[in-house]
């Protein structure tokens, strides 16, 4: 009885031996090396040969089965102008990589491209970005501009007028042109009186004359400056 017991247990622990070589083999006869990059995804902006650029080497010499897909998710993701990446595999080599690209609004200081989120992110690599206002402000400013633009939009838009640049300087004023023509000087401060003041200025004249103006300022208490094409500044 003794000795069935043995060689019965004798079997299972062979066939468990099999079992893990059969097993090791298998996995590695499926783990070979990456040899493609699927980029997918509904891309307006990214270039996906710069995708591929960026991603390639991010698994070189990494296998299949073994690549980190986590990890090589969080290292695309790094790339500012991806929102979301998903990763899976595609059989025999090849990683399937689904993004999400960020949505630009704006350029933004000159070098780069804002999210709806007023995340700042890197042009390299983005194309048919489009007409897109030039925004400005110091690091980490772009929600709060982001908000104003909005709200000038808003504002504006019942004049026929459209913010073509917006900027926040440092020690906090805003100025912004319109329609790619004249510059109106917001300041920091009782900036929705100003604006007031501007909405009425430019009902009342300052419309029919909008060609020959070259910045208004609202940084004053009670009233408005204009400058004119070949003119000084005048109190409004």
């Amino acid at each position: 009885m003794a000795s069935v017991v043995s060689n019965r247990l004798l079997g299972l622990v062979l066939i468990v031996a099999l079992l893990g070589a059969g097993g090791r083999t298998l996995w590695l006869w499926l783990d070979k090396p990456i040899q493609r990059i699927a980029i997918k995804g509904e891309l307006r902006h990214i270039n996906t040969a710069y995708l591929n650029q960026q991603v390639l080497p991010m698994v070189k010499g990494q296998t299949w089965l073994s690549v980190d897909l986590q990890d090589l998710r969080t290292k695309i993701m790094q790339a500012g102008w991806i929102r979301n990446a998903r990763i899976s595999r595609r059989w025999p080599s090849t990683l399937v990589v689904d993004i999400d690209e960020r949505r630009p609004v704006a350029y933004w200081n000159d070098g780069q491209l804002l999210g709806q989120d007023g995340e700042a992110f890197s042009l390299k690599g983005v194309t048919n970005v489009g007409q897109l206002p030039h925004l400005g402000g110091p690091p980490g400013s772009g929600p709060e501009v982001i908000d104003y633009l909005d709200y000038l939009q808003r504002l504006l838009t019942p004049l026929s007028l459209s913010v073509s640049q917006l900027r926040l300087e440092p020690r906090g004023a805003w100025r912004f042109q319109a329609n790619d023509n004249f510059w109106v000087m917001v300041g920091q401060d009782d900036r929705e009186q100003r604006l007031k003041r501007f909405i009425a200025a430019w009902q009342r004249d300052l419309e029919s004359r909008h060609r020959s103006i070259r910045y208004i300022d609202l940084r004053y208490p009670n009233g408005i400056a204009v400058s004119w094409h070949g003119e000084s500044a005048a109190a409004d």
